[in-house]
């Protein structure tokens, strides 16, 4: 799961399925005390420390507080913009948001990564350093992003730093949305990696950018993809709109096999809800997928179905390779045609 806060405390649940959005800083500016502030409007030092003993305010760092009821109810990443709002206005000014920083700022899902500590790159060869709520990173850094009053490293940068410094999987989780939602591209990547040079972790990095699929759409399609990785099977494509044979549209799959008619869905909630919306009736969403995956078998589709609990297990890896030994018995009566990607947001590059 998401790394706890630098208190080993649980934070609120992370929503997977949630949209997310990039952070601005003067919404977390707002949800923050600084002591400077408190006083110039007559609140006294003594006055503060009674409202944090007494469960009132959070201290995030010296000078810096929160709500504890706001803050209570913020998942992991929330608490790291707070994080961030608190942290940057002391920084240089030539310090970048970066790796899972700069991805979580960008509103990208973070999976299995440390959230203790912002991260920050500074434009030199040497002067990093680690605190308790901060590790600043030194390297060349030419271009950055400007998102919600913040400088970030670019989508393409934050992917390559993540691959060199974090698991695979949580590199894949955030590079896979970053890619989708920003249009970062092959050649982007290649770019970042051949400026990276022989950077530790720089060979991860590769991996991690060979693999990703801006046509992932959620953390449990992107954890599916490195399950099927680890357990030696093919890896599917991502996001296919089906089709009978006479081209009538019969529903989106998250993954499938080339035109073997096999594919794959990953179910985030339950069996048959995963696609259920804010007032949609749950009962109707339900009936409208078992229908989808009904149409799908009876065109010849072969239908594999895993959850949560099942990531990772050698059970899916049971279902698939039972399911590709059957290839060319049966072929199914439609295609598969890759669908679509959104347009990238638009978004604001400049150099350092």
């Amino acid at each position: 799961m998401i790394a706890g806060d630098d208190e080993g405390e649980a934070a609120a649940p992370y929503d997977y399925n949630a949209a997310a959005q990039p952070c601005s800083a003067s919404a977390e500016q707002a949800r923050i005390h600084r002591r400077r502030d408190a006083l110039a409007r007559g609140v006294t030092d003594d006055q503060i420390r009674r409202m944090c003993t007494g469960g009132r305010w959070r201290r995030l760092r010296r000078g810096i507080y929160s709500e504890e009821a706001v803050y209570a109810e913020l998942d992991v990443v929330a608490r790291h913009r707070i994080l961030a709002a608190a942290v940057l206005p002391d920084m240089a000014a030539d310090a970048v948001v970066s790796h899972q920083s700069a991805a979580a700022l960008y509103g990208a899902p973070i999976w299995a990564a440390p959230m203790d500590r912002l991260c920050v790159t500074r434009n030199r060869r040497n002067g990093g350093r680690i605190k308790p709520d901060l590790k600043v990173h030194c390297a060349p850094i030419d271009a950055v992003a400007e998102v919600g009053g913040l400088v970030l490293s670019t989508p393409a940068r934050t992917i390559v730093d993540l691959g060199r410094t974090v698991p695979f999987e949580s590199a894949v989780v955030a590079g896979d949305w970053l890619a989708r939602e920003y249009g970062v591209t092959a050649a982007d990547l290649d770019v970042e990696l051949a400026a990276a040079g022989r950077r530790r972790g720089i060979d991860r990095a590769r991996q991690v950018a060979n693999f990703l699929n801006p046509h992932s759409e959620s953390v449990g399609e992107s954890r599916s993809r490195v399950m099927l990785r680890e357990l030696g099977l093919p890896i599917p494509q991502s996001q296919g709109d089906v089709f009978t044979a006479e081209g009538r549209f019969l529903g989106r799959v998250d993954f499938y096999f080339g035109d073997t008619g096999v594919v794959g869905e990953f179910d985030g909630r339950t069996r048959y809800g995963r696609r259920s919306h804010p007032g949609h009736d749950p009962a109707d969403t339900a009936a409208a997928e078992r229908r989808r995956e009904d149409a799908l078998r009876s065109t010849g589709f072969h239908v594999i179905r895993w959850t949560w609990d099942e990531l990772p297990t050698a059970a899916v890896a049971a279902r698939f390779r039972a399911a590709l030994t059957r290839i060319g018995r049966q072929r199914p009566h439609g295609h598969i045609r890759r669908s679509s990607l959104p347009e990238p947001r638009p978004l604001m590059i400049r150099s350092l």
